[in-house]
């Protein structure tokens, strides 16, 4: 019989996850507090959804931690078994583990698991912006444009503040916005998909050690040729690009 590594196991539990993400499609990367009004009320599981889902992603509540149903819904004013219902949806977009006898919990930091996703990263979104920019035309062109246009104001600001704790909601909105957009425009539902749950278990990964914006001088300039190459059709340097971009997350040691 076959071994099967380390590495195997988390692609395994990936693509697992991919195909269990097209059952349940109403994904979001931004705070509820973000979403535009409209006519139609959302439900108040989605709501829930979203609320936990932007939590796991920006370290609000710790690696390691068990989620208990019965203190979730006092926070959040519902039941204890929609709490439930929402932690088990997002376990199986990998936000959260589920062990029984053990329950929910946040998932522990994992350099190889970090390596990996950063790969698929990579993979995904240089594939995604090849397409966008042969099928995206002029609109793509532009909302790529205004996207990075309000990261690169972000991260100028981060850059120049001594404590840049109040500008973290308004980056990670950005940051997530310039990346979608850059793929917006590929053409498949499923590639975007695929790195909307990547993007979101590699953000909730690297977010603590981020906090720092230690980054940040690189982070202006990465996006900066990022849209330089996509903006000049240039598939191979848009490539490279996002990969430079993503180097110093390769190895994993960032989780530390």
């Amino acid at each position: 019989m076959a071994k099967v590594t380390k590495r195997g196991v988390h692609y395994f539990e990936i693509i697992m996850n991919f195909e269990i993400l097209l059952l349940f499609p109403n994904f979001s990367i931004y705070h509820p507090s973000d979403r535009l009004p409209d006519d139609h009320r959302m439900s108040q599981d989605n709501d829930i959804y979203e609320t936990l889902h932007y939590g796991l992603i920006t370290n609000r509540y710790a690696h390691g931690t068990k989620l208990r149903a019965e203190q979730l819904r006092v926070d959040l004013g519902c039941s204890a078994s929609t709490v439930r219902e929402v932690l088990f949806r997002l376990s199986t977009v990998g936000l959260v583990s589920f062990q029984e006898q053990r329950g929910f919990r946040v998932p522990d930091r994992s350099a190889p698991l970090l390596a990996e996703l950063t790969h698929l990263r990579v993979l995904l979104e240089a594939e995604g912006a090849i397409l966008s920019m042969q099928l995206g035309g002029v609109a793509w062109e532009a909302r790529l444009t205004a996207a990075h246009h309000q990261l690169s104001h972000i991260e100028s600001r981060i850059h120049a503040s001594k404590d840049p704790s109040d500008l973290v909601d308004l980056w990670t909105r950005a940051e997530w916005e310039f990346h979608e957009t850059l793929i917006s425009a590929c053409g498949s539902d499923t590639l975007k998909s695929m790195h909307a749950q990547v993007y979101a278990r590699f953000r909730q990964q690297v977010m603590l050690a981020d906090l720092s914006f230690e980054f940040i001088t690189d982070n202006i300039r990465h996006h900066q040729q990022i849209l330089e190459a996509a903006l000049s059709g240039n598939a191979a340097a848009t490539r490279r690009k996002i990969a430079d971009h993503l180097a110093r997350h390769a190895k994993g040691a960032t989780v530390a």
